[in-house]
C-alpha cells in the first residue's frame, strides 16, 4: 500500500477554513484526552464540524479515511497504512426509544503513541471505561503502560464484553415465550415472538461481518508486543461464544415459532372436532322432527303419547351420542 503523509502527533496550529457557526453549536471542539506513560487516548463522543476541523488540523490521516468516519455505511475493516491503523468495528446497541437493536459504530486510529476513539453515537461503555482511566491512576497504569495495542484491546474487549447482557435478555425472552406457549396464550404472542426473530435476526446482521474485522485486527498487530496477541485472540473467542449463542437463540427461536403453529393448529383441531360432533348429533334429531314434521299423514300424529315418546326418544339419542363422543374424546 502506497505511504501517506506521516500524522503530526503534536497539537500546533494551523489554520482551519472558516465556515459558519451556529447559534447553538459549542464554540470549541469536545475532545476528551487521557495521556500517561507517552501514549494518548483521545475520545471523540460527539464527532461534529469542529470534531473533525479538529482532527483534520491535528493529524494528516487520509482524506478516505475521515470519509469513513463520516459515513454512517460502513462495513467492519481494518486499513493498514504506513504510519497507523484504521478501524471500523459495530456493536449492538439497544435503542430504548424505538424498542429495537441497531448497530453502532465505533472508528479507532491507531498509531504509535495515540489511540482515536470516534463512536458514531454515545456510547456508556466508551464512557464508562474512558471515565476510570481519566479518575484513577491504577486504571491508567493498567490500560496505558503496554502501549496503544493494549489499550485497544481493552477498548474493545469492553465492547464485546457489553453484548453478553443482551444476550441473556434474548435469552430470558425465549424462556418466557416457551412457558407462555403452553399456558394457553398463544394467540397473544405472536408478535412476540416474531420481535424476538427480528431481534436475533439484527444481532446476527451487526455480529457476522465483525468476525471478519477482529481476525484481520489481530493479524494487523504492528504496535503488539510481548504477547497481547493472545489478548486480542480472547476477543476473538468472546465474538465466537456470541455467535454461537446467536446461533443458539435463532434454532430456539424457529422451533419456538413451529411449537406455537402447532399449539393453534391443536386448538383449530379441537374446535373443529367439537363442531363436527355437534353436527352429528344434530343430524339424526333433525331427521327425526323432519320426519313428523311433514304435511303428511304419519303415524301417531294425533296421539300426545307418540309426541311424548318421540320427545323421550331424541332425548335419549342426544345424551347416548353426547356420551360416546365423549368416551372418544371428541367433546
Amino acid at each position: 500500500m502506497p505511504a501517506f503523509p506521516r500524522p503530526r502527533f503534536g497539537f500546533g496550529p494551523r489554520s482551519p477554513e472558516p465556515s459558519p457557526v451556529r447559534a447553538d453549536e459549542p464554540t470549541t471542539p469536545q475532545i476528551d484526552v487521557v495521556e500517561a506513560h507517552g501514549l494518548r487516548w483521545i475520545n471523540v463522543q460527539r464527532p461534529g464540524r469542529l470534531e473533525f476541523a479538529w482532527l483534520r488540523e491535528n493529524f494528516d490521516f487520509h482524506a478516505l479515511d475521515y470519509e469513513d468516519v463520516a459515513s454512517r455505511n460502513q462495513r467492519p475493516k481494518v486499513d493498514v497504512y504506513d504510519d497507523y491503523i484504521f478501524v471500523v468495528l459495530h456493536f449492538p446497541d439497544y435503542d430504548k426509544k424505538v424498542g429495537r437493536l441497531n448497530a453502532a459504530e465505533l472508528d479507532v486510529f491507531i498509531g504509535p503513541d495515540y489511540v482515536i476513539t470516534i463512536p458514531n453515537r454515545p456510547s456508556r461503555t466508551i464512557e464508562y471505561l474512558f471515565s476510570r482511566v481519566e479518575q484513577r491512576d491504577d486504571e491508567r497504569e493498567k490500560h496505558f503502560a503496554k502501549g496503544p495495542g493494549y489499550l485497544v484491546y481493552r477498548i474493545v474487549d469492553e465492547c464485546v464484553d457489553a453484548s453478553f447482557p443482551m444476550l441473556r435478555k434474548i435469552g430470558n425472552k425465549l424462556e418466557q415465550l416457551e412457558e407462555d406457549i403452553f399456558e394457553g396464550r398463544s394467540k397473544e404472542i405472536v408478535r412476540d415472538i416474531s420481535n424476538a426473530k427480528q431481534e436475533i435476526i439484527n444481532f446476527r446482521k451487526i455480529v457476522r461481518p465483525q468476525r471478519t474485522a477482529l481476525q484481520e485486527l489481530n493479524a494487523a498487530g504492528r504496535y503488539l508486543v510481548e504477547d497481547q496477541e493472545l489478548y486480542f485472540d480472547d476477543i476473538k473467542d468472546a465474538s465466537e461464544r456470541i455467535w454461537d449463542m446467536l446461533e443458539n437463540f435463532k434454532e430456539v427461536s424457529e422451533a419456538l415459532e413451529s411449537s406455537n403453529e402447532s399449539v393453534l393448529a391443536h386448538q383449530q383441531s379441537d374446535a373443529l372436532n367439537v363442531l363436527t360432533a355437534m353436527s352429528v348429533i344434530v343430524l339424526p334429531l333433525t331427521f327425526i322432527a323432519s320426519l313428523w314434521g311433514m304435511n303428511v299423514q304419519v303415524p301417531g300424529q294425533d296421539s300426545m303419547v307418540w309426541f311424548f315418546g318421540l320427545v323421550v326418544a331424541m332425548i335419549a339419542l342426544f345424551a347416548g351420542m353426547a356420551f360416546w363422543f365423549r368416551r372418544s374424546g371428541l367433546l
